[in-house]
């Protein structure tokens, strides 16, 4: 039988599979068994109502899907009262993504959701900073660490940092992060991108621009990720474009520790129980006992011919 736990710093998870914020919520436990799941992580919230950005907030884009939600959000209390009851009758650990505008904003709403009930926070530091004239915390190695320092001194839970793509240098940016003490790297939220109607000349998004995620990017975050999981000692968890339980082996294999599935989702609303039983298959298949033996196990060097190109496993 394949042992499919994983730790994520203090957190044992019984499989590797979670998904992405902003992809899952509570109406999906009528359509798979939610105890199944790795882990739970919410839709990003902030501390005070908010309503998102314009219509339209989604298209195609090929391969890919692009987003402009603006994090749309009842605010903490309604939270804290309806939200994390839910998931208290269930076995898999609850991560409450949370947002915000400054490191202040960040520390007070961390210390409010560090309740009974919440296994860990995944701040998504890939918001606007209104401290640093709107560009994201996770751009720059400075900015992250600021705001991780404050959200490590505001809560004792396992703290993740949601990092953005849209850095020259990610690396540096997940050591800011480990070094301020956050617990894991999520790596990473989506690539800002556009696109126009070529009938209307009017951009796709009504905010213009939005964030590109789906297939299409999973080889640009894969390289990321396997860069992070090489400059820090921290889990890296990985998010971008994963589908199937192949593109789950393929991050595992780059370094990550764990994976969360977005857009799948909405296609295939079964991804996520679908990818744990392919992780299942693929390790059974190939005589693999721990899911965790896959985690950095790419194989590197010359490419090898015929027999010798086999791996161990």
């Amino acid at each position: 039988m394949v042992d499919l736990s994983v730790r994520i710093g203090g957190l044992t998870l019984a499989n590797p599979v979670m998904p992405a914020s902003g992809t899952f919520a509570e109406g999906l436990a009528r359509v798979i068994p939610l105890d199944r799941l790795g882990a739970f992580v919410t839709k990003t919230i902030m501390r005070e109502p908010r309503a998102g950005n314009p219509v339209p907030r989604v298209a195609e884009a090929g391969d890919g899907m692009l987003n402009s939600i603006g994090i749309p959000s009842k605010g903490v209390a309604p939270f804290l009262a309806e939200t994390v009851p839910f998931y208290r009758g269930y076995g898999p650990p609850l991560v409450v993504s949370i947002s915000a505008h400054s490191a202040d904003e960040f520390a007070v709403l961390a210390r409010e959701v560090t309740v009974e009930g919440v296994a860990a926070i995944e701040a998504n530091i890939s918001c606007p900073n209104i401290e640093a004239d709107g560009r994201a915390f996770a751009m720059e190695p400075g900015t992250t660490a600021a705001v991780v320092e404050r959200l490590r001194a505001a809560t004792p839970l396992p703290l993740w940092a949601k990092l953005t793509p849209n850095t020259g240098d990610v690396a540096a940016v997940a050591r800011a992060a480990e070094a301020a003490g956050a617990d894991a790297v999520v790596v990473a939220n989506t690539i800002l991108a556009m696109s126009i109607n070529v009938e209307s000349f009017r951009p796709t998004l009504g905010n213009v621009m939005g964030g590109l995620s789906g297939p299409a990017v999973k080889p640009i975050i894969l390289r990321m990720v396997y860069q992070c999981a090489r400059a820090v000692g921290i889990p890296v968890i990985g998010c971008g474009g994963i589908s199937t339980a192949d593109d789950a082996v393929e991050y595992l294999l780059a370094g990550a520790s764990a994976v969360q599935v977005g857009t799948a989702s909405f296609i295939h609303p079964t991804a996520l129980t679908s990818v744990i039983d392919g992780l299942e298959g693929f390790c059974a298949r190939r005589g693999i006992d721990r899911v965790a033996d896959l985690v950095g196990a790419v194989a590197e060097g010359p490419v090898a011919e015929g027999p010798a190109a086999e791996v161990a496993w």
